[in-house]
């Protein structure tokens, strides 16, 4: 993000300016490069999903929906939440429709934060958390995860546990390493929430897009956790819908009381066609999520080659549309924004330098995110620009 001093923006969103992603979205239309850059598949979703939108389009889904979210999609994701996970919630009390997962996220942060709290979270993290969080007036503590394995340091996690913490902000699948949090991790982290008598928030809009032997948990589904965790997802990545903005959170109601006193005064309802649409997609038998994951496992592969004979050291990724590469080998410096700003010059390709997915930049000055929820012939044309970079 940018970094300039903006003269009228609140002081507690200096440092938080355009986007990266809307400046190489430009970059990538002005040069007419490959855009792996912000994570959007460019496939259409499934066709009962789609179907069902129009349907209700046409007869007459158009109007506010109610403000917990329509019926048909709590209903549907309480469902979902039993049949994947063995959690059961309440529809009525413990399940509320949001517009997208960053909605979620924002409602729940500003709902339950006070000035001074302090929110313990892994970084690189999904760009919003930050912003968010500086809008409840309250601190992120980062604590860094490190290549090549992406695990993070339990003495770190404790120690940057206080007084002041008040709540835990966890990613997995894990935007943007592509990390996967195993059942040792997850069971330290619960641990460390019941010691210190902390609420946690789980960002797991990646849930169904997990690879190889890795597997999706629920910090909820751990003992004591369910009662003191928000659970935030989406349709968008799952149905590839990133466009309706539909979201929900799932959680006890004290703590869904408090995200819904916010998010009602952000944008309150949205995208009435869409919620019974969403329903019907969570309905789709296990073949469409298996599937699914193993179409996006395929891509993945089929990006990684290309991205080894460019000349890049590749991290391994387990989950999300993303890969992380060191930069180093290819551009010495290490200076992943003016690499990824050159790049469509270089080669006609568009990434992300992962440096703004950092409160401590440095930690990801020399690495760079793709985007692989893309077209085969996409990959493969993203592949042969950037062989251009191993040859000079």
């Amino acid at each position: 993000m940018s970094s300039a001093r903006l003269p009228y923006l609140t002081a507690k969103l200096q440092g938080f300016g355009t986007t990266i992603f809307a400046e190489m979205s430009a970059l990538a239309m002005a040069t007419g490069s490959v855009n792996l850059g912000q994570g959007f598949p460019d496939t259409a979703g499934p066709r009962e999903v789609l179907d069902a939108a129009i349907a209700a389009i046409n007869e007459g889904v158009n109007q506010y929906p109610p403000g917990p979210g329509m019926a048909v999609l709590r209903e549907a994701i309480a469902a979902h939440q039993q049949r994947f996970y063995g959690l059961q919630y309440d529809s009525d009390s413990e399940v509320f429709v949001t517009t997208g997962a960053t909605e979620a996220l924002a409602g729940s942060l500003m709902g339950l934060l006070d000035t001074g709290d302090e929110v313990v979270l892994f970084e690189p993290m999904y760009d919003s958390y930050q912003a968010c969080i500086a809008l409840a007036g309250a601190v992120a503590k980062p604590v860094t995860l490190r290549p090549p394995n992406y695990r993070f340091d339990p003495d770190e996690l404790r120690a940057a546990i206080t007084p002041k913490t008040k709540l835990l902000l966890i990613n997995s699948p894990h935007n943007p390493t592509g990390h996967v949090l195993d059942t040792d991790e997850l069971q330290l982290i619960a641990d460390l929430a019941l010691e210190h008598d902390l609420i946690v928030i789980t960002d797991e809009v990646y849930e169904h897009l997990v690879f190889d032997d890795a597997r999706h948990i629920p910090l909820a589904t751990f003992p004591g956790m369910r009662d003191r965790t928000l659970v935030i997802s989406s349709g968008g990545k799952t149905f590839n819908t990133t466009g309706w903005k539909i979201g929900w959170i799932c959680g006890p109601p004290p703590l869904i009381a408090a995200a819904r006193t916010a998010k009602q005064f952000l944008t309150y309802v949205s995208g009435a066609p869409f919620q019974p649409a969403i329903a019907v997609g969570l309905g789709l038998p296990d073949s469409f999520f298996t599937g699914f994951a193993a179409d996006m496992q395929s891509k993945r592969d089929r990006l990684l080659p290309g991205l080894h004979a460019a000349g890049f050291t590749v991290y391994p990724t387990h989950g999300t549309y993303f890969v992380t590469v060191d930069i180093r080998p290819v551009q010495p410096d290490g200076d992943g924004m003016a690499f990824c700003r050159s790049l469509p010059g270089r080669c006609g390709v568009v990434a992300i330098p992962n440096e703004v997915f950092y409160a401590n930049r440095h930690e990801g000055r020399h690495l760079v995110r793709f985007a692989f929820c893309k077209r085969p012939e996409v990959l493969d044309e993203a592949a042969e620009r950037l062989a251009k970079l191993a040859t000079g």
